[in-house]
């Protein structure tokens, strides 16, 4: 392994001068558990949150649950989604929820608004309120219910940390991550379900695995890469219009599998390097995490010209007032390497 490196900072400006700095730290693995570069603590515990929704819906396919209810790959790019809430969106999650007969009261991830203002706007000329299927997970809990139902298990509940649904997810994430998933490091996620702390090295590596689809089980291998290939057809389920998600996946056309987390999580599997990266902004600030996992990228791969600008877009993020005035942008400090 490289030496560690200080954290990497990202900095906010106005005209020429620096308003804000983030401290992020960066951790990128092999799929054999080395690691390749560190920038910060590696061993930093961190909750991964949204960014493990894909390796959370490995049981759906392990199971036989996806194949049982005729899940197809629209239906799990979103079952790894933090979507916005669009029109594709719900739609498509009302038909993993009909496909198993069942509906949104089911869900138990709490109502959101869309992410959109265009989308709110919608619903408040319709008259309607937001509902628990426009919840940024409503894919990913659709998927459990799926599972749920497949293995006759109760459906009501199946957020709590000791339902057995999270049980299966709980174990399949030890399995995958080679860190314990307990009542010693588990909270309460946003949208109801367990979340577990685990070092950031841990994560880099189960996503340089995922990538690759490197496992000893071979089904386990071929779920990872028919959920990594649904998404990459589908980005735009992944996230939604303008997501960096979404727009890096569609540019890099199955180079790099991108997933954000909240309070500033970000991972990336690079499967023709057989890296993960996994970075955790100090602060919880999202800006930061996407510039850095922008910038880590384009540092690791060549790419061709449509993908550079897609990158450049994310990791110098352009900010402008009220007027679309530019007034200054959000980058790293000093270049990754």
């Amino acid at each position: 392994m490289k030496s560690a490196k200080p954290s990497a900072v990202v900095e906010v400006t106005r005209g020429p001068f620096v308003e804000s700095r983030h401290s992020v730290d960066i951790v990128v693995a092999d799929a054999e558990g080395g690691l390749v570069s560190v920038h910060g603590t590696a061993d930093l515990p961190v909750f991964p949150r949204s960014a493990v929704k894909a390796l959370q819906a490995i049981p759906l396919i392990e199971s036989g649950a996806a194949d049982a209810f005729g899940y197809e790959p629209p239906h799990l790019a979103l079952a790894c989604a933090s979507h916005y809430g669009e029109e594709i969106h719900v739609r498509t999650a009302g038909e993993m929820l009909e496909k198993i007969d069942l509906d949104q009261t089911c869900l138990e991830c709490g109502k959101q608004l869309p992410a959109l203002e265009a989308d709110r706007e919608k619903l408040a000329r319709r008259g309607r309120q937001a509902e628990s299927i426009h919840n940024n997970c409503s894919g990913k809990h659709s998927g459990f219910l799926a599972l749920a139902k497949h293995e006759g298990l109760p459906i009501e509940g199946y957020v709590r940390f000791d339902h057995p649904v999270q049980g299966r997810i709980a174990a399949l994430m030890r399995e995958v991550t080679g860190e314990k998933h307990n009542s010693d490091n588990y909270g309460i996620d946003g949208c109801s379900i367990p979340t577990y702390s685990i070092p950031l090295q841990s994560l880099a590596i189960a996503f340089a695995r995922f990538g690759v689809g490197a496992n000893d089980d071979k089904a386990r291998a071929s779920a990872m890469k028919r959920i990594q290939g649904a998404c990459f057809a589908h980005p735009e389920l992944v996230g939604g219009t303008g997501a960096c998600d979404s727009e890096v996946m569609a540019a890099m056309q199955g180079q790099v599998f991108l997933k954000n987390g909240a309070e500033g999580v970000h991972v990336a599997a690079l499967p023709q390097l057989g890296f993960g990266i996994a970075l955790k902004a100090h602060d919880g600030a999202g800006r930061a995490a996407e510039v850095a996992i922008a910038s880590m990228i384009d540092s690791l791969l060549e790419l061709d010209e449509t993908a550079a600008t897609v990158l450049k877009r994310f990791a110098n993020q352009q900010l402008h007032n009220r007027n679309d005035i530019r007034v200054g942008e959000i980058k790293m400090a000093s270049p990754l390497t």
